[in-house]
């Protein structure tokens, strides 16, 4: 007589386990492709032992060879101990108290910033949609992630405001949408919905909808108010639905746009997408806006954040007259 097949399921790889974690916590994809990443490493560095193995003496002597060997930044190092926290606490439930690795260096640098004409100049030497993201970069304080990530019903024309809906932080915020952005991001609209309107018809025009709304509303993927404003030229199959969607913009085109133009203009500065940001809170401080106001645009937790770009101004008790300019 034959055996039945067991019927018991496998159980889940470890890696598997932190992702369906993370995606019940609503974490966003590039962080948990980040958190695998590190994980993976973790485990290679201790020559593919279990976890349950392992505890604080191994998690201090990973982070102390980023520190020491691979000399990476703080802020990467804090990025690796936050992902392998995660795994021992969320997907393990062991609880790792008292981390004492080697810390790595935080230098305090002061952000770059470009003046107004400097980055009209960018500006006029990027096109089409790539430019209106970047528009908004300078003119809204947007994070880059923040812009491609905007859906039409974020933006509030008669407000003339952007509604930046979980942010850094899982925060929401409001800022401003320049007014000189107004008519051409409303033509990019007149487009984007004509797209969308022959994606509908082709049998697709359905997108990523955050958190649990696309069980609880199972055909408001497909409404126009949840659709990017910055659509991916294409069409692709998502990473983690498995379903043909049209995503949003990806930041690598946007980065490339931006280094070019900043090349072409001949602008001697280490300038990125995030310089924008920079350059609207300086440039609002220099117009005289207070610093809580910016602070809230920006969305900084802490106003000691914000209090970074009166250092760029030379300001706060710091504005002294150079002798050689009397």
């Amino acid at each position: 007589m034959a055996h039945e097949p067991s019927l018991q399921k496998r159980p889940k790889k470890l890696l598997d386990q932190v992702s369906e974690s993370m995606r019940l916590k609503h974490y966003a994809y590039r962080t948990e492709e980040t958190y695998i990443q590190w994980i993976r490493r973790y485990i290679l560095f201790h020559n593919k032992r279990h976890p349950r193995e392992m505890g604080r003496p191994e998690i201090e002597a990973f982070l102390t060879n980023l520190a020491v060997n691979r000399q990476v930044a703080a802020s990467t190092q804090n990025q690796a101990l936050n992902a392998v926290l995660f795994l021992y606490r969320e997907v393990l439930g062991i609880e790792i108290a008292g981390i004492n690795a080697v810390r790595a260096n935080q230098p305090r640098n002061l952000p770059v910033v470009l003046t107004k004409a400097e980055a009209l100049a960018i500006l006029e030497r990027i096109d089409g949609a790539q430019q209106l993201v970047v528009k908004l970069l300078y003119g809204s304080g947007l994070r880059l992630s923040e812009a491609l990530q905007l859906r039409i019903k974020d933006l509030d024309f008669a407000q003339q405001q952007i509604i930046v809906r979980d942010g850094k932080g899982r925060k929401n915020r409001v800022t401003m949408l320049p007014v000189s952005a107004l008519a051409e991001l409303q033509d990019h609209l007149v487009g984007i919905r004509r797209q969308h309107q022959q994606d509908l018809g082709r049998g697709f025009g359905s997108v990523f909808l955050p958190f649990a709304l696309e069980r609880k509303y199972p055909n408001a993927n497909r409404d126009w108010i949840w659709q990017y404003v910055f659509p991916a030229g294409r069409i692709v199959r998502g990473p983690r639905s498995g379903e043909m969607r049209r995503h949003h913009l990806h930041e690598s085109g946007i980065q490339k746009a931006v280094k070019q133009a900043v090349r072409q203009a001949q602008i001697a500065k280490k300038v990125g997408c995030h310089t924008f940001r920079h350059s609207f809170a300086t440039h609002l401080l220099e117009a005289g806006y207070d610093i809580r106001t910016i602070q809230e645009l920006l969305g900084h937790k802490d106003v000691k954040t914000t209090m970074i770009y009166t250092h760029v101004l030379n300001r706060g008790g710091r504005g002294v007259r150079s002798p050689l300019d009397s």
